[in-house]
């Protein structure tokens, strides 16, 4: 991955402001070219192991970086990062895919499910519900954990209708995300062998990918 795009990003942090952005229009055109460039690289080489995704071009995956500001207290105009979402139909996809996540301080890569609608919520709990020593298998995985960590989530406080609180697996079926995070360093990003490492490690986040896909399929 190219310095430039990192570059860009911390000038962004410290020049939020339409003036300076209007001004430095050709640096960000660079960075984003350069960004899809390096997205575009990895779309073919997921597609080998994700056959979910066809015919996905680089823009259907790539995040604004206009900020909707009407509902919030932040007004600054512009997203610090860019992001881009290689999946089924790619950022607007209802389904897991593999997420890259660009921002001065706060670079990961991503995986699972991210505030899944109430319905296709309630599929994924019913197939960990039905398939938990499956879905736990996936979880306690070395290799998965090492990489992940563990599944993070917003959570409810009492176990969701429908389902029996004497499960022994409740505290899964409580989560209202199920996302895993890898987090990078800057030097990672730039090193000649990150494409390949991200590639490994979106395919240590594949099987949960696919479990979940199962459930909203």
């Amino acid at each position: 991955m190219k310095k430039s795009i990192i570059d860009f990003l911390y000038l962004l942090k410290e020049n939020n402001n339409r003036d300076w952005f209007q001004a430095n229009k050709k640096l960000y055109e660079e960075a984003r070219s350069d960004f899809e460039q390096f997205v575009e690289s990895l779309i073919p080489v997921v597609q080998s192991f994700e056959p979910r995704i066809t015919n996905l071009a680089v823009k259907e995956t790539m995040f604004r970086i206009y900020r909707d500001v009407r509902f919030s207290k932040d007004k600054t105009p512009y997203k610090t990062y860019f992001g881009s979402y290689i999946a089924p139909g790619g950022r607007k996809s209802i389904y897991s895919g593999y997420y890259m996540h660009i921002e001065p301080g706060n670079c990961f890569l991503a995986g699972g499910a991210y505030r899944p609608q109430s319905e296709y919520l309630k599929n994924i709990r019913s197939e960990i519900y039905y398939n938990l020593k499956e879905f736990e298998e996936i979880l306690n995985d070395a290799t998965f954990k090492k990489t992940f960590g563990q599944i993070v989530g917003e959570k409810l406080k009492r176990p969701p209708k429908g389902f029996p609180a004497e499960f022994e697996g409740v505290e899964l079926l409580k989560l209202k995300d199920f996302t895993v995070f890898h987090q990078l360093d800057e030097q990672q990003l730039l090193s000649k062998d990150f494409g390949n490492a991200a590639v490994n490690i979106f395919k240590n986040m594949k099987p949960l990918n696919d479990f979940i896909n199962r459930a909203l399929d």
